[in-house]
């Protein structure tokens, strides 16, 4: 490595990068658990706009069922959050909400036909084990006589070992669950400090062990860099803490600062934070280990072991994208449920209010909480595809999309492709023929390499103020 270029290694591949290549492209761009993006919703799309999506998905397709609650209670606030969260330590708080959320869930299930059947469920926050075990149950069993939940269906949730017990663990199993995802972010005690999640590697190894001994088939560690006070040093020990737990899969997420947008992130301003280069070389070296420890590097800010579900998806081209993140149960429809919850189902998105207020009085009201949404066109149908197969298989086969959508693809992304030469002189991806197949370098720059597709990013203005964090 000279001063002016990164050797980086994937997948027994070295790259160097040049420093001034590095900087061209870490700019701000979108993660794409949609498209299109978030900012492109608008409030004209309302709960009638919902229902006429649900009337549509029982007569078109008839596509199997995703089902997304959001519990939002924390009794703690990180200071990194981005999450929709409530915090409050009175547990009672959570009554009034999980009996609306309930009414919600009737309403739901009243839209999907019988014969629909539900292939995944997934309960985020906040902290879903802020609940009682007794609590989890109630909610679990209404959904459960409300929705015909496939006996193989991947039942995933969210976890935080400070506050959850054996005793939740238990309850989960028992019900179902299959999948626990826990957050971690950074071992060090002093990045724990200034981020306000004083989390010791004994309570995450607790419950990592029980959720173990539960039978639990898949374990997901979340990790985030970019936090004060971390440095490549630092974090290489919680790296190895990591991989002494041995997680079935591992998110690594970029530390976004939004302080603008998420006020408490203003107790980060006298703190010294990894930026740029730094920044970069914490996510570079947390890489080379997790890959050198056998994970495979799905790309973005996921790796998994070699057996997964998801890594075995994305061999064969099945892994998908949605609001969760990456997902293996492709071609379902998303129903999601809760404040600020996001549903996609069929060619719409809809997003519930992200305040109690307002979702309570639309729930009492006897109607549905869809404070947002959008309808998408046949061009972003399209885009929204080829985005999609770029992000989760890291390859995308231009003839499929031609026989898929009756178009020429060269002619339809001309443009995107021009975007893309100076990606391919870079070594991030190969352009040929019939495919555009990103390289083991380009997986660091996914979220880049996705941008030129996006009709919309094309048309925002560059001078206007940045909706999305940057992109490394």
């Amino acid at each position: 490595m000279s001063a002016h270029t990164i050797d980086i290694r994937i997948e027994n591949e070295i790259a160097s990068l040049p420093i001034d290549v590095l900087e061209r492209y870490n700019v701000h761009g979108p993660r794409y658990t949609s498209y299109p993006t978030a900012p492109e919703w608008n409030d004209e799309f309302g709960a009638d706009d919902l229902r006429s999506a649900f009337v549509e998905a029982n007569r078109a397709q008839r596509r199997p069922v995703s089902l997304y609650f959001h519990i939002p209670f924390c009794e703690k606030l990180c200071w990194f959050c981005g999450c929709n969260v409530i915090i409050n330590r009175d547990k009672a708080v959570s009554d009034p909400y999980l009996s609306r959320l309930k009414t919600e869930i009737g309403r739901f299930a009243a839209s999907v036909a019988a014969d629909r059947p539900t292939v995944q469920f997934h309960w985020g926050g906040g902290t879903p084990t802020y609940l009682t075990p007794e609590q989890m149950r109630d909610l679990y069993g209404h959904t459960a006589a409300s929705f015909h939940i496939e006996p193989d269906a991947e039942i995933g949730l969210e976890v935080d070992p400070r506050v959850t017990t054996a005793e939740h663990i238990a309850a989960a199993a028992e019900l179902g669950f299959n999948r626990v995802s826990m957050g971690v972010q950074d071992f060090d005690p002093k990045v724990q400090e200034a981020v306000n999640r004083n989390q010791t590697f004994d309570q995450t190894a607790a419950t990592v062990a029980q959720s173990r001994s539960r039978g639990m088939a898949s374990v997901n560690i979340d990790l985030m860099y970019g936090l004060p006070y971390q440095t490549i040093d630092s974090f290489r020990e919680t790296v190895e803490r990591v991989i002494e737990l041995s997680p079935d899969r591992i998110a690594l997420f970029n530390y976004a600062h939004v302080p603008s947008l998420r006020h408490a992130q203003n107790a980060f301003r006298r703190m010294p934070m990894p930026v740029g280069l730094e920044k970069f070389e914490i996510f570079r070296a947390a890489i080379e280990r997790f890959t050198e420890a056998g994970y495979v590097f799905i790309g973005l800010d996921h790796f998994a072991k070699p057996g997964d579900e998801m890594a075995l998806a994305q061999s064969d081209r099945s892994l998908r994208r949605n609001f969760q993140g990456y997902t293996t149960k492709a071609g379902s429809d998303l129903y999601a449920m809760g404040v600020s919850a996001i549903s996609q189902i069929g060619r719409a998105f809809a997003q519930n209010y992200r305040d109690t207020g307002h979702y309570y009085e639309r729930i009492d009201a006897g109607g549905l909480a869809t404070m947002r949404g959008m309808w998408l066109s046949d061009d972003d149908v399209l885009r929204s595809a080829v985005i999609e197969r770029l992000l989760c298989h890291c390859v995308l086969h231009t003839l499929e999309i031609e026989a898929e959508f009756g178009i020429d693809f060269a002619e339809t992304f001309a443009d995107s492709l021009e975007d893309l030469r100076a990606f391919e002189r870079d070594g991030m991806v190969r352009i040929s023929d019939d495919r555009i197949e990103v390289t083991p370098l380009g997986r660091l720059f996914i979220r880049n390499l996705a941008m030129p597709f996006d009709a919309y990013l094309r048309r925002r203005d560059p001078a206007a103020k940045p909706v999305f964090s940057k992109t490394l």
